[in-house]
């Protein structure tokens, strides 16, 4: 008896560490250039803060495609961001450190081995491709709902964005600009390479984005460069589906490369330099930080990672054709309007509307100041982010074989990332309140507004694990019909809607289409 009972406490003795370690997160794990390390959040997350997935893209690498990270020794301990991309500062914070050397991203992870293939989402952050951070947020919610969440930077501003002839001739290609979004792909390359060392499942992966990483999305869906490297795609204000001319960039249409090479000849010549190779040896922040006095930097039609106006890709069904969720909120428009004489919003509406202006100022009047500051962000709204979300959901269920879900965020709060400014609504970047733990972690404070993270957050995870927004104890939600109740909105809970303030919108459509037909003449 005596020998059993030993045996019986050697064998428990023997197993409990082994079931204590795997149960605990995964803080250690290998990726193809070393040995990486995580730290705790919680007892139940791995979070590795900086794992750089590129070689740092400086010097030389300026202005290039991303290049192989190099290999390390011994095991890299990620538990600090990497720097912030250079960029303007315009907040009251003290200014955080910067560096060109920005090729990094974060994970989190709720595995216990490398063995749990969990779905993967892969967030790709906002800021106008000129600011912003990938350690903004790790979604650290979601991750605990079953899921890897990796967070990736990528190139901003000049140094992101910036097009010239001298570097068309340097590439093999003839390509230039759009170096942020290259950054973007190669990562997402580094993702199927090695995510399945932090339990997720590189077959599984949902790309996601908020107003820039929202239109970089939607610019990936129609890359050829991207084709494979996810599987669904959630859009949270943003989608590319504005034509382009072979000229500059302006609000309502987009520039081709040539467009922006001459944007990056005036750029250096703003700046007095007779090179490219005098611009490579300026410090990152003269190009890309405070009081450069240029701004204005964006993705262009390249013929390489952007094939073509994107409307016109998806009209032929020439995209990487994957489940989506394209979202806006109630009034984006917020962050971006401001005191004005009706005066000047008339004469704004008249030179980006031309002869569909009489139209416009029906639809978004300004008799008076007050009516000119809602009317002006209505109309920032529905042109920036309205129209070409339901230009993408609208056509993907027109053309492609995989499923669409429209929503829209409109949950009446006290919070919002504009602070006191007036609004009538969800602000843009509002919707990240309820992504991540600012609400759910107040739930006594804000009953309504957790409710409604809490079940966003599920439908979000339901999506990246299958393909469908839908699960047990939620509102069904039906792919998207323009002439159905199938715009599921989150207030006071989840409610199917017909498409919201959908006059406009078509007022919106009609006048792109027309846009469109005037643009591809000069092509």
């Amino acid at each position: 008896m005596r020998t059993k009972l030993l045996l019986c406490l050697f064998v428990i003795g023997w197993f409990v560490p082994a079931m204590t370690m795997q149960g605990q997160p995964l803080m250690r794990t290998h990726v193809e250039t070393g040995d990486v390390e995580g730290v705790p959040d919680g007892t139940d997350l791995a979070v590795y803060k900086a794992i750089p997935y590129a070689a740092p893209p400086v010097g030389e690498l300026r202005w290039k495609e991303p290049q192989p990270a190099k290999a390390w020794t011994g095991t890299l301990k990620c538990d600090k961001f990497a720097p912030w991309p250079p960029q303007p500062w315009r907040r009251p914070t003290p200014r955080p450190e910067m560096s060109e050397d920005i090729l990094y991203l974060a994970i989190a992870t709720p595995a216990k081995s490398v063995g749990d293939r969990l779905p993967v989402m892969v967030w790709i952050h906002g800021g106008g491709f000129q600011t912003e951070h990938y350690g903004g947020d790790l979604w650290t919610s979601l991750a605990r709902r079953g899921v890897v969440v990796v967070s990736i930077e990528y190139r901003t501003g000049a140094l992101g964005f910036l097009a010239h002839p001298d570097l068309a001739k340097e590439s093999k290609g003839g390509h230039t600009g759009n170096y942020g979004l290259l950054d973007q792909i190669y990562a997402l390359q580094w993702v199927q390479r090695n995510i399945s060392n932090f339990g997720g499942d590189p077959n599984c992966v949902t790309i996601f984005g908020e107003s820039a990483g929202a239109i970089s999305c939607s610019i990936l869906c129609g890359s050829p460069l991207a084709k494979g490297l996810f599987h669904r795609v959630i859009s949270q204000s943003g989608g590319s589906f504005a034509p382009w001319q072979d000229g500059g960039r302006t609000v309502v249409v987009n520039a081709s490369q040539h467009g922006a090479e001459q944007q990056g000849v005036a750029f250096q010549k703003h700046l007095g330099k007779k090179s490219i190779k005098q611009m490579r040896k300026m410090d990152a922040l003269a190009l890309a930080g405070d009081d450069v006095g240029f701004a204005g930097f964006w993705p262009c039609v390249d013929g390489y990672v952007i094939t073509d106006d994107l409307y016109r890709n998806y009209e032929r069904g020439d995209y990487n054709d994957v489940p989506a969720i394209v979202m806006t909120n109630s009034d984006e428009g917020a962050m971006f309007t401001g005191p004005m004489p009706p005066e000047a919003f008339q004469q704004a509406a008249r030179q980006t509307f031309g002869s569909m202006a009489d139209e416009a100022l029906t639809l978004y009047p300004a008799t008076n100041e007050e009516e000119a500051y809602f009317s002006n962000g209505d109309m920032f709204r529905d042109v920036a982010f309205a129209w070409p979300s339901f230009a993408w959901v609208s056509l993907q269920a027109k053309t492609g074989k995989s499923p669409a879900y429209a929503a829209f965020l409109a949950q009446p709060s006290t919070v919002s990332l504009v602070g006191d400014k007036k609004r009538r609504g969800v602000s843009h970047a509002d919707d990240v309140l309820y992504l991540n733990y600012t609400f759910l972690g107040q739930p006594d404070k804000y009953p309504a507004e957790a409710a409604v993270a809490e079940i966003m957050q599920q439908y979000w995870v339901n999506f990246a694990k299958n393909g469908n927004p839908n699960g047990k104890g939620l509102p069904y939600w039906p792919t998207f019909d323009p002439e159905k109740p199938t715009t599921m909105q989150f207030s006071n809970g989840a409610s199917l809607i017909m498409v919201p303030n959908r006059e406009k919108i078509d007022f919106v459509d009609r006048f792109f289409r027309h846009l469109r037909e005037e643009t591809e003449k000069g092509h």
